[in-house]
């Protein structure tokens, strides 16, 4: 059987979770005022560092209070980064939820060898907030990028706790509306909401968070490139744009582009409401259809960002082969790269529907998703 293709295709088919679409507005010519081939430490490269510093400080609301620093390796270099510096001093528990939460847990287990407790949920769900103890230290992913699951907001978080709450916020930040009260350490990277370029990673410390790292002495080594002290105080360039290591002024650049273009468009305000009309039009397909649902169970932890789906219908017999196909057709015709499930995760898709993804092409989307299906499920190898 040959099926009809749509007749509208995405304007855009990058809808990757990561490093994921570039700002509408985005040309490289728009960069050619990186000061390439000169130090980060001139006084050209620290203003840029520093106007992404304060920039990230504007654009998502954080206190002035608030410590915030460019980082090395990525979303995940700032979460190793809180962890090795501020862990140990009191006990801790590990929420997990998706894949690389439980990397965080592998990391406090089976590195730093702390005793924690671990508390998990299948792909889907959301370990019970309720029970969540903050006069621990608490680390836990806001939004998990691979399973589409978020927390629904900052309830469970003392405002008198006794412990720092360490959150990797990644596919968070920029698109939900974090509390930064109830929030110590918050830790993201470029290129997922803004689009940016990647390697370079976020690191927002609270005033307990610094006083923490001022008070106490970690039992392990730590590397050069995790130190945030010196002589027991914090080293404050870190957090003024004199980062620890060389960092690529093109990718900073970029930043500096993807944040104007979130001024542009309302700042936190106009890029929640551009996930939120994203997520919605790929809602509203999933509730046409019989044969595919949100992967996450309840609605109030359902992702704006990374949303992530499955295929329900029974007569497909190879949960992972067919998801295979589906996103496979679907790069063949050019409307949708990178769209496959996180390799850990249960199979089916997973779109991309933060800020600088236009709700246009998801509408236009849908309908191939629709006609890839009914293209594989019409193939006998693939039904009972």
């Amino acid at each position: 059987m040959v099926l009809d293709t749509p007749a509208t295709r995405p304007g855009n088919p990058r809808f990757s979770s990561g490093p994921c679409a570039k700002p509408p507005v985005f040309e490289l010519s728009k960069l050619a005022d990186a000061p390439l081939g000169r130090s980060h430490r001139a006084v050209v490269g620290k203003t840029k560092l520093k106007a992404a510093i304060e920039g990230t400080r504007e654009v998502l609301g954080v206190p002035a209070d608030y410590k915030i620093g460019i980082v090395p390796a990525s979303d995940t270099g700032a979460v190793e980064m809180a962890m090795w510096n501020l862990l140990g001093d009191r006990p801790v528990e590990m929420l997990a939820w998706e894949s690389f939460g439980a990397g965080w847990v592998t990391d406090v287990l089976k590195q730093l060898k702390l005793q924690a407790e671990i508390k998990t949920a299948e792909y889907g769900e959301i370990v019970d907030l309720a029970t969540v103890d903050t006069d621990r230290d608490v680390v836990f992913t806001w939004n998990g990028t691979t399973s589409g699951v978020r927390v629904p907001n900052g309830d469970w978080i003392k405002a008198d706790r006794q412990g720092l709450t360490i959150c990797d916020a990644t596919s968070a930040a920029f698109a939900q509306d974090l509390p930064w009260d109830k929030l110590d350490v918050v830790t993201f990277s470029w290129q997922k909401v803004l689009g940016g370029e990647a390697a370079h990673g976020m690191l927002v410390l609270s005033p307990r968070a610094v006083e923490r790292l001022e008070s106490y002495t970690p039992p392990w080594p730590l590397p050069k490139i995790f130190r945030l002290t010196k002589g027991g105080k914090l080293i404050d360039g870190v957090f003024e744009g004199a980062t620890i290591n060389t960092p690529s002024m093109l990718a900073v650049e970029d930043y500096l582009l993807a944040l104007d273009w979130a001024r542009s468009e309302g700042g936190l305000a106009g890029l929640m409401a551009r996930a939120d009309a994203n997520a919605r039009a790929v809602a509203d397909f999933v509730a046409s259809e019989p044969w595919i649902e949100n992967l996450a169970v309840d609605p109030a932890t359902q992702s704006n960002t990374s949303v992530c789906l499955k295929f329900t219908d029974s007569r497909i017999t190879d949960g992972a082969a067919f998801a295979k196909a589906v996103s496979k057709r679907l790069e063949e015709e050019g409307v949708a790269f990178d769209i496959g499930a996180y390799r850990d995760a249960p199979p089916g898709l997973r779109i991309w529907c933060g800020g600088t993804v236009e709700t246009a092409d998801l509408k236009a989307l849908m309908p191939w998703i629709k006609w890839a299906f009914e293209a594989e499920i019409a193939k006998p190898a693939q039904v009972a």
